[in-house]
C-alpha cells in the first residue's frame, strides 16, 4: 500500500517549511508610519501559495480524491502552478498547469524545472478561459484531479485556520486593519474572517490595481502586477467580510516594490509592493498608533524580465509607458460620459452584487 504524504519523509521535507512565517515590523520614517508585514515570500517555493497547495492536496489524499496515477491540473497565473508543481513533485504525482502566455519567463521556468507539463494560452485578459480549459480536460481524462482554487472552500478555511490565527498570534494586540490583494480571494477572506472573529473592530481592506478595480463595479482592464484581480471577482470573496478597497496604480506598485528592496532589502515582487503601498495609506489615515496588518506574497526572482527589474531609467520610461496603454484601455473600455478619474484612494465599499 502506497504511503500518503503525511506518512512519507520526502514528502515532510517540504511540507514542513510551509507557513509559520515570521510578520515583521516595517518602519517607513518619510511616512511616519509602521506597518506589519507577514513574510509569505519565505515559503520554500516563494509564495503564500505554498498553503493552499499543501491544504488542498493533503486534503485530496486523505479523502481517495487524489490516486496513484492522477494528474495534478489547475489553471494558474503563477504563483499557485509553482506551489502545486513543488508539492506535486515531493508527493510523487504528476503536475499540469495551464497558465496565461503572458505571465513572466521566470514563473514558466520555475514550473518546468519541478518536473511539471506546462501549457500556455492566450487569456485574452479573462482568467476564465483556463479555468474552462481545465474543466474541460478533466471531463475527458479521469485522472485528471482539479485542486479548483478559485472555488475550493478549503482555500479560504485553511488562511482562517492558519495564515489568520499566526497573524493574530504574531501581532499580539489588536489588530486595527488588514489589508491584501485578492487573486483567488482566499488568503483576504480567511485571514479577514479569522481576525474579524478575534477583533470585531478591525477593518479588511481589498487592495485593487487602479487600472481594475472591480469591486467598485469598474470593467475588466490591463494592469501589471501579477497575480492579482484576474479579470472576474472570484466566488471565493463574495462572502468575504470586506469594509472598504483601495486602489493602487500599477506604477505604484513597482515603485514601493523596489523601495522594499533598496531599503528594507526585501527582494519581493509586485504585488508586495502593491500590498504595502494600500497599507501605508490605510496607515496614514488611521493614525500612527493603529495596528494595521499586510502580507509579503512572493519572491522576486519571478519578475526578472519583467519591468520591475529594469534600470532606474528603464522603469520609469517603461512604466509609464505600459501604465498610459492600461489607462487608453480602460477609458476604452468605460461607457461615454464616465469619470475616467483612476486615482489611488481608500473607500468604504460593500462588494457589488
Amino acid at each position: 500500500m502506497r504511503e500518503t504524504a503525511s506518512e512519507n519523509p520526502r514528502a515532510q521535507a517540504v511540507l514542513s517549511l510551509i507557513g509559520r512565517t515570521p510578520l515583521v515590523p516595517l518602519r517607513f520614517s518619510r511616512e511616519g508610519v509602521t506597518i506589519l508585514a507577514k513574510c509569505e515570500f519565505l515559503n520554500p517555493s516563494g509564495s503564500v501559495k505554498d498553503r493552499l497547495a499543501k491544504c488542498v492536496l493533503l486534503d485530496a489524499e486523505a479523502r481517495g480524491e487524489l490516486k496513484p496515477g492522477a494528474i495534478i491540473l489547475e489553471c494558474s497565473s503563477g504563483n499557485t502552478g509553482i506551489a502545486l508543481s513543488m508539492v506535486g513533485a515531493a508527493m510523487g504525482y504528476r503536475v499540469t498547469i495551464l497558465m496565461s502566455s503572458s505571465a513572466s519567463e521566470e514563473r514558466r521556468r520555475l514550473i518546468r524545472q519541478l518536473g511539471a507539463e506546462l501549457i500556455l494560452f492566450d487569456s485574452g485578459g479573462m482568467y476564465q478561459t483556463g479555468i474552462e480549459m481545465s474543466r474541460e480536460m478533466a471531463a475527458k481524462d479521469p485522472r485528471y484531479f482539479l485542486p479548483r482554487q478559485f472555488e475550493n472552500s478549503l482555500n479560504v478555511t485553511d488562511h482562517e485556520q492558519t495564515t489568520g490565527i499566526e497573524i493574530i498570534e504574531q501581532v499580539g494586540r489588536p489588530i486595527d486593519a488588514f489589508v491584501h490583494g485578492y487573486g483567488t480571494g482566499g488568503t483576504l477572506a480567511g485571514c479577514g474572517k479569522a481576525i474579524k472573529r478575534r477583533w470585531p473592530k478591525a477593518r479588511i481592506y481589498a487592495m485593487e490595481p487602479a487600472e481594475q478595480a472591480l469591486l467598485a463595479g469598474e470593467c475588466p482592464c490591463c494592469h501589471f502586477i501579477e497575480g492579482v484581480a484576474d479579470g472576474f471577482i472570484p466566488p471565493l470573496l463574495r462572502d468575504a467580510p470586506i469594509d472598504g478597497d483601495v486602489k493602487v496604480r500599477s506604477a505604484e506598485a513597482m515603485a514601493m516594490a523596489r523601495r522594499l528592496h533598496q531599503e528594507f532589502g526585501l527582494l519581493v515582487g509586485t504585488s508586495s509592493g502593491a500590498n504595502v503601498v494600500a497599507a501605508l495609506r490605510v496607515a496614514q489615515e488611521s493614525g500612527p498608533e493603529a495596528t494595521i496588518v499586510t502580507l509579503l506574497s512572493d519572491r522576486a526572482e519571478r519578475y526578472f524580465s519583467t519591468a520591475l527589474f529594469e534600470t532606474e531609467a528603464q522603469g520609469k520610461e517603461v512604466s509609464a509607458t505600459q501604465i498610459s496603454r492600461a489607462d487608453e484601455t480602460k477609458s476604452s473600455s468605460k461607457p461615454s460620459g464616465e469619470p475616467q478619474n483612476v486615482q489611488s484612494d481608500v473607500r468604504t465599499s460593500a462588494l457589488p452584487n
